[in-house]
C-alpha cells in the first residue's frame, strides 16, 4: 500500500474521524477548518494542520491541493460552503473530490461543480444495519474441519497501527487473515497484502484453530 496524500476540508465528526484514519493508515493527510479548536483537536492525528476559511479561493489555492490523490470536502451544514468548495477545488484542477452531502439536490449540486464521488454516511450505515439485520452472516455457514473457526474479530489494542507482516499472525498463532472489513471509508479487502496496516475501526476476517483465535480475541 503506497503512500498517499489528501487534503480533509471540514472537522465535524466525518471529517475528523477520515483525516485520523488515514493518517493512521500512514498516509500524508492536510487537515483544514476555520475552526481553531477543531484544528487544534485534530492536529496530533494529521500532517499538518490549518485554521483557515476553505471558501476564499487565493488561501485555498496557496496550499497546491492539485498535487494531492483526493480532497475530503465535509463543510459542515452550511450547504452553501461545501458547494463553494467543490468549484474552486475543480477550477484550481484537483482530479478527485469526494463531498459530503446532505440531501439528494444537495448531491446533484455537488456533483454539477466538480465533486467526482458523493459521501452520505447517514444513509450508507442505514443501509449497512438494514442488510445486517435481513442477511444471515455467510461466515456461519461456511463448513469448516473440527476444531477450526473463520470469524470476525475486532482488532486487539496491541495489533493497532501495525502491519499484517509485523503482526506475522501466521508465525505466532497459525491464523491466517483472509478478508478485512474497513469502516472508514466503508470497504472490504480480500487476502489483504502484508503492508496493510491495522485500524481501530477495521474487523478482521480470521481462518484458524479456534483455540488460536480465541487467544487473540482474549488480548487486551
Amino acid at each position: 500500500m503506497g503512500k498517499k496524500r489528501f487534503a480533509v476540508i471540514g472537522l465535524g465528526k466525518f471529517g475528523f474521524h477520515v483525516a485520523k484514519c488515514l493518517f493512521e493508515e500512514g498516509h500524508d493527510v492536510m487537515a483544514i477548518d476555520q475552526n481553531r479548536d477543531k484544528v487544534q483537536e485534530i492536529d496530533p492525528y494529521c500532517t499538518e494542520a490549518i485554521v483557515m476559511d476553505a471558501t476564499d479561493k487565493e488561501k485555498l489555492a496557496a496550499l497546491g491541493l492539485e498535487e494531492m490523490d483526493s480532497v475530503v470536502v465535509s463543510a459542515g451544514e452550511k450547504i452553501s460552503n461545501s458547494i463553494l468548495v467543490c468549484l474552486h477545488l475543480q477550477e484550481l484542477g484537483v482530479k478527485k473530490i469526494l463531498a459530503k452531502a446532505m440531501d439528494d439536490d444537495h448531491e446533484k449540486i455537488l456533483r454539477r461543480v466538480g465533486a467526482t464521488e458523493i459521501i452520505r454516511p447517514e444513509m450508507a450505515m442505514a443501509i449497512r444495519v438494514a442488510r445486517g439485520l435481513s442477511t444471515p452472516n455467510i461466515l456461519d455457514f461456511i463448513p469448516l474441519a473440527e476444531d477450526y473457526d473463520l470469524l470476525q474479530v475486532d482488532p486487539p489494542r496491541g495489533f493497532i497501527g501495525k502491519t499484517l507482516r509485523e503482526l506475522d499472525l501466521r508465525a505466532k498463532y497459525n491464523v491466517h487473515i483472509i478478508g478485512i472489513k474497513e469502516l472508514v471509508p466503508e470497504n472490504f479487502i480480500l487476502v489483504p497484502p502484508a503492508d496493510f496496516r491495522i485500524k481501530d475501526s477495521d474487523v478482521l476476517i480470521m481462518l484458524g484453530k479456534t483455540q488460536e483465535i480465541r487467544r487473540i480475541k482474549e488480548l487486551k
